[in-house]
């Protein structure tokens, strides 16, 4: 009987590590990895991104360089629209952009304050330079910037400005305006084109014009023409992202938009951005706050 009752026991006990045993079996690799899916799934937005940035961006090689990793992270298609400035600004007043990458910050914070966009936020900044013939027959080389202009306007030496309402033709128009000079005369060569054909045609002409550093940089390996003028304080050049409101139709990718602005401004995007040189230069320098 004694033997018996021990028995009993111990089929119990078997029975009840048993029990326990079940409850607490580890989850299967199956159901571990379909949990890891689901939360990749969360982070993957897809879709196409339409971004409208200036050609700046685009020529200097600096998008193809930063964009894989946000497409990578997002499981977005960016499109990259690259104009002028002030035809990006448009792009995204009409709703025909999600978000903006451009530098005319006066009319970045215009087009926030009228409810183009939620906020602007800083990137990266980089300079203007005056670059021309080696001869320099304006003898500008060394100048500050409103001297030079004066000097190229005295000298009815050739000025090719890009004449597109962008960025950099804005900026360049401030410009002569601080040097208090309307350029209208047959020297000032207005071509309405991006960067690189502005530059292309100064080289051509052997005249002069305004370039941000890192389109000159990019193209320098097939140029004659040197930068004549920088580092003047008033040569700053600021970058800033802006989302399009999503409120300006249903075909607008705000998520994607919202991903791509947290994105650009993030550790690793300035890192990338940072790291981007041609000709052992930085052609931008990051600096979202």
């Amino acid at each position: 009987m004694k033997h018996l009752k021990k028995a009993i026991s111990l089929i119990m006990i078997v029975m009840l590590l048993l029990v326990v045993g079940c409850a607490m079996e580890p989850v299967g690799p199956e159901e571990s990895s379909e949990e890891e899916s689901v939360e990749e799934s969360e982070e993957q937005i897809g879709g196409e991104l339409i971004l409208a940035t200036t050609t700046s961006t685009e020529n200097s090689g600096l998008l193809d360089y930063i964009l894989p990793d946000f497409e990578e992270k997002t499981g977005v298609d960016v499109k990259v629209v690259a104009v002028g400035t002030g035809a990006a600004l448009q792009k995204g007043i009409d709703g025909e952009a999600d978000v903006l990458l451009v530098h005319a910050i006066e009319r970045e914070e215009a087009f926030v304050a009228e409810g183009h966009g939620p906020a602007r936020y800083d990137v990266m900044y980089n300079d203007f330079v005056i670059i021309g013939p080696e001869s320099d027959p304006a003898e500008v080389e060394g100048l500050k910037v409103v001297e030079a202009l004066t000097k190229i306007s005295e000298a009815e030496a050739i000025f090719v400005s890009r004449g597109d309402d962008s960025g950099t033709h804005t900026k360049e128009k401030s410009l002569w305006e601080s040097a208090k000079i309307t350029p209208e005369e047959d020297w000032y060569v207005s071509v309405g084109k991006g960067m690189g054909d502005t530059i292309t045609m100064a080289e051509e002409l052997q005249g002069y014009t305004m370039s941000d550093r890192a389109t000159y940089l990019s193209m320098k390996e097939n140029l004659e023409s040197v930068v004549l003028v920088e580092g003047d304080e008033i040569l700053f050049n600021q970058y800033g992202v802006m989302q399009v409101d999503p409120g300006k139709n249903d075909q607008i990718n705000s998520a994607g938009a919202e991903a791509f602005v947290n994105w650009i401004i993030s550790e690793k995007a300035q890192e990338l951005i940072g790291t981007y040189k041609a000709y052992g230069e930085v052609l931008f320098n990051p600096n979202a706050k």
